[in-house]
C-alpha cells in the first residue's frame, strides 16, 4: 500500500492505493502540515486523531508527501520525522508542495507552474523537477494574489470601517469580529496566515460586488507584477495553476494572465488527483 500526500497550509489531501490495482484510490483528508507553523509531535498528534481507523498503517509501504513549507532541509526533516513516527515501515518522501503542483499540471512536461491557495507560489518545472523559483516570501512580506493576501486586505478596510456597498455591515454580522480580536489571532494566536484566507470565501460570497471583484484583480495583477513578469521568457510558457483562489477566480486570474501576454492553461482546484496519476504512470514507466 502507498500513500500519496498533497499539503497546502490549511488541508492536507490523501490518497490510498494499491500498484496491482491503481484504479481503487482511497481519498481521505487532515489539516495542513506547514512546517514553518507546527512541529514534528504537533504533525503526529494530528495524524493520530485524524486519520481514518481503516488504514493500517503498519501496511504502508511508501509514502509521498508533498508539502507547503518543505522547501529547506530543516523544514522537511520536521514533516519526514513525522511520517517516519506514524508510518513505521514505510519508504518515506518529503517535497514542496510546488513540485506537486508542477507535476499534476505539467505531467513530465517543462512548463510553468503556480499555486494560488491559503499562500501563492511559481515556478519553471523542466518536465521532472523544479529549476527556477522566486520566493513568495510568506503571507507577511508577499504571498500576492493568496487567500492569505485577499483576506489581509478585506479586514485592513473593514478594520478601518472602509468597506463600501453594504459590505461593512455584512462582514460584521458574518463574523462579529471587533479590532481587538483580530488583533489577537494575527499576532498571538498559531496559524494566521490559515485564519487571514479564511475571509477570501467574502470576497467570493460577494463577487458581485465591484469592491470585491476588484480585490481579487489587484492581488492577481500584484502576483504578476512581483513573480510571474520576473521569470526570464516567462511569455514562452502557458499559465498553468492550482488551488482553491485560482480556481474560485478563475476567470479574473485568466484575464490577468492574458493581459500580460499568456496563454491560459490548466486551472485546477485541487492536485491530488492529477499528482496520483502521475505516480501511477511513472511507476508503471519503471
Amino acid at each position: 500500500m502507498i500513500l500519496i500526500a498533497d499539503g497546502g497550509s490549511t488541508k492536507t489531501s490523501w490518497c490510498q492505493l494499491d500498484l496491482a490495482d491503481p484504479q481503487q484510490r482511497v481519498h481521505f483528508n487532515t489539516e495542513g502540515y506547514n512546517p514553518y507553523f507546527i512541529d514534528t509531535a504537533g504533525i503526529v498528534a494530528s495524524l493520530d486523531a485524524s486519520l481514518p481507523d481503516t488504514l493500517n498503517r503498519q501496511a504502508v509501504r511508501e509514502v509521498s508527501y508533498y508539502g507547503a513549507g518543505c522547501s529547506t532541509e530543516h523544514n522537511v526533516a520536521i514533516v519526514e520525522q513525522a511520517m517516519r513516527q506514524v508510518f513505521p515501515l514505510a519508504n518515506i518522501f518529503v517535497g514542496h508542495d510546488l513540485l506537486a503542483s508542477a507535476r499534476a499540471l505539467l505531467g513530465n512536461k517543462p512548463g510553468f507552474a503556480a499555486i494560488l491557495g491559503t499562500g501563492t507560489n511559481s515556478a519553471i518545472y523542466d518536465g521532472k523537477d523544479i529549476t527556477h523559483n522566486i520566493d513568495s516570501l510568506g503571507y507577511f512580506l508577499g504571498d500576492e494574489g493568496s487567500g492569505s493576501w485577499i483576506g489581509k486586505r478585506l479586514l485592513r478596510d473593514y478594520m478601518r470601517d472602509l468597506l463600501p456597498d453594504g459590505l461593512q455591515e455584512a462582514f460584521r454580522e458574518q463574523y462579529g469580529l471587533e479590532n481587538e480580536q483580530i488583533f489577537d489571532r494575527v499576532y498571538n494566536q498559531p496559524l494566521p496566515n490559515r485564519f487571514l484566507a479564511s475571509f477570501s470565501k467574502f470576497a467570493y460570497d460577494h463577487n458581485n460586488v465591484s469592491y470585491c471583484r476588484d480585490i481579487v484583480v489587484e492581488g492577481f495583477e500584484a502576483f504578476f507584477q512581483n513573480l510571474v513578469i520576473q521569470y526570464p521568457g516567462y511569455q514562452n510558457y502557458s499559465f498553468n495553476c492550482v488551488g482553491s483562489v485560482g480556481y474560485n477566480f478563475r476567470d479574473a486570474l485568466a484575464q490577468v494572465a492574458r493581459s500580460h501576454g499568456m496563454e491560459v492553461g490548466k486551472i485546477i482546484r485541487s492536485p491530488i488527483d492529477s499528482l496520483v496519476d502521475y505516480h501511477v504512470e511513472m511507476a508503471a514507466a519503471e
